[in-house]
């Protein structure tokens, strides 16, 4: 349902609110002037700034077509179970409420691994928690569970925090707690089978890159009744 509302409604939506008409050729991107000449044998080995400062801009964002409208790509849903790293046994919870939820099998759930070493408590590639990644068909029915079962039922839920200016990733992300996961209809109708639930975030990864790729990923997820 809510992929066929996506194409009918939502695709023109979203064509007609970030479409942005360019009367002329985009000028070419500014050449950058370093300080020395890098073929001069006496300044090879020197540092070599740009002129002008070091920070580059922005990408800008590609022309707005109907093949390249916003759309959503996937929806990465993780959690992070703390006493997995003193025994790998207390992921098996989190395992299967993630198999709840996804409907994925064991080959789509995976094991999230520490990559740095912090002393005294966590060593690399120890197990510390399990993520899933949804496409497709599996991926819109979440989302339907998440905005008709679960986010009307939370009292204490003030919608998503606005990222910073600076963000160009059309990523939009936010987290549920452990005692949300209860209103999620797979796990309340056996919700005994969990003695103890783990809180998650939720990642709602896009198309949009560049410049306003932000907006335009608030746009569309908005449209899918998710409140900011």
């Amino acid at each position: 349902r809510l992929e066929d509302h996506y194409h009918n409604t939502l695709c023109d939506n979203l064509m007609y609110m970030t479409y942005k008409h360019e009367a002329g050729v985009r000028p070419p991107p500014r050449q950058i002037r370093l300080t020395f000449d890098p073929n001069d044998p006496y300044t090879k080995h020197r540092y070599n700034p740009p002129v002008g400062g070091s920070q580059l801009g922005k990408k800008p964002a590609p022309p707005c077509t109907p093949e390249n409208v916003v759309r959503l790509e996937k929806i990465q849903i993780h959690t992070m179970v703390k006493e997995a790293v003193a025994n790998k046994g207390n992921l098996l919870g989190a395992i299967m409420m993630m198999r709840a939820l996804t409907g994925e099998t064991f080959q789509g759930v995976q094991i999230v691994r520490g990559k740095k070493s912090v002393g005294g408590w966590l060593r690399p590639g120890v197990p510390l928690g399990v993520k899933v990644d949804l496409r497709g068909q599996a991926m819109y029915d979440f989302l339907g569970t998440l905005v008709e079962f679960v986010l009307p039922r939370l009292r204490d839920f003030n919608g998503i925090v606005l990222p910073p200016q600076s963000a160009v990733s059309g990523v939009v992300s936010f987290g549920l707690p452990a005692n949300a996961m209860v209103f999620f209809p797979q796990i309340e109708v056996n919700v005994d089978a969990y003695p103890k639930l783990a809180g998650m975030h939720i990642h709602f990864v896009t198309n949009a890159i560049g410049q306003g790729a932000q907006d335009k990923a608030r746009a569309l997820v908005s449209g899918f009744q998710i409140p900011f």
